[in-house]
């Protein structure tokens, strides 16, 4: 039963980080560019087409965190192919060595 409920667990931990990284940065990514057409309007004439403040600043916090992922991601690729280990202890992902 011991084996049973550890396999059960790691599948919880694939499928969540498959949901926050397989959906969840492409949704993130979505949420920004939709924010960036916050307050542009519904007219097709209009020439005008600056986004709202409001929606330039949720854009940069959405793209902000996408490229964090993408750097954390490519940050342990490479961390791994040197033989070391990227540790989350404090607010900044380090290295040590394996």
């Amino acid at each position: 039963m011991n084996n049973l409920w550890l396999a059960l667990e790691g599948a919880w931990h694939v499928l969540l980080a498959g949901l926050l990284l397989g959906a969840g940065l492409p949704t993130i990514f979505a949420l920004g560019v939709r924010a960036l057409s916050y307050g542009v309007g519904a007219d097709v004439d209009a020439t005008d087409h600056t986004p709202h403040p409001v929606g330039k600043v949720l854009a940069g916090v959405c793209f902000g965190i996408v490229i964090l992922a993408i750097v954390v991601g490519i940050g342990t690729i490479v961390a791994s192919g040197l033989g070391m280990r990227v540790v989350f202890d404090g607010i900044i992902p380090t290295f040590q060595t394996k």
